[in-house]
C-alpha cells in the first residue's frame, strides 16, 4: 500500500489479539466448573449479553439473571474470577504488535463489543494501552458491532475519513459492515497473514 493515505488502524480485540472474554467455549467450562445447566445458561446469556455489553447493567446484574437467580454452593465473586481467568493472548501478535506500534507512524484504535468490568481487566492485565490509542468499546458507547454507527463514530473520534483507516476483525459479517462504509477491511485469519498487511501498509 506504498503512497496510501492511511492514517489509523482499527482493530477488533477478541479473536485477533486476545481470545473472547466470555465466549461459548468458556461458558460451558463454566457450567463444567460449577455444575450448571449449560443449555439453560445459554438461553439466559442470549437474552441478556448484549444489553451488558453496551454498557446498560453491570457484570453483577448480568450475572443475577444467568447464574444467580436463585442460591448457589459458590459466591459471584468466584464466578467472576473464573469468568476473569479464561481471557487469554493468543499466539506472537500481542507482543508483536506492542513493539511495531513504537515505529509504525500510525494511530493504533480498538473497536470492540466487551462489557464493562471484562474489558477493563483485558486492558490492565494484557497491557493493551502499549499498542491502543484509544479504545471504542461497546461498553462505553452503547453501541455494538455490527451497528455501523460504531464505525461512524470511531472515524469521527479519529478524525479521518473511511479512506484514511483500515480495519481488521475475525468475523466476516463486520468486515462486511466496515466494507459496506468504505472502509478498507480485512477479514483476520492469523498472525502471519495480518502480520504482512501491515508491514506492506507502512512500506
Amino acid at each position: 500500500m506504498k503512497g496510501s493515505k492511511i492514517k489509523v488502524l482499527f482493530f477488533d480485540v477478541g479473536g485477533v489479539l486476545l481470545n473472547n472474554g466470555w465466549g461459548y467455549h468458556s461458558r460451558k467450562l463454566a457450567c463444567k466448573q460449577f455444575n450448571l445447566d449449560h443449555e439453560e445458561l445459554e438461553i439466559l446469556h442470549n437474552f441478556i449479553f448484549n444489553i451488558y455489553e453496551i454498557g446498560k447493567i453491570t457484570l453483577d446484574d448480568y450475572l443475577d439473571t444467568v447464574v444467580f437467580y436463585h442460591p448457589r454452593s459458590f459466591s459471584k465473586q468466584e464466578f467472576k474470577d473464573f469468568i476473569f481467568a479464561q481471557s487469554v493472548a493468543l499466539p506472537d501478535f500481542l507482543p508483536w504488535l506492542k513493539e511495531w506500534k513504537k515505529t509504525c507512524g500510525f494511530s493504533i484504535i480498538s473497536i470492540n463489543n466487551e462489557g464493562r468490568e471484562i474489558n477493563n481487566y483485558r486492558i490492565q492485565k494484557f497491557g493493551l494501552h502499549d499498542c491502543f490509542d484509544a479504545f471504542i468499546s461497546s461498553c462505553e458507547v452503547g453501541m455494538r458491532k455490527p451497528d455501523p454507527e460504531i464505525f461512524t463514530l470511531a472515524m469521527g473520534i479519529a478524525q479521518v475519513s473511511h479512506e484514511e483507516c483500515l480495519y481488521f476483525d475475525d468475523r466476516q459479517m463486520i468486515v462486511q459492515t466496515a466494507l459496506n462504509l468504505g472502509i478498507c477491511s480485512y477479514h483476520h485469519q492469523g498472525f502471519l497473514s495480518t502480520r504482512k498487511i501491515l508491514e506492506e501498509t507502512r512500506s
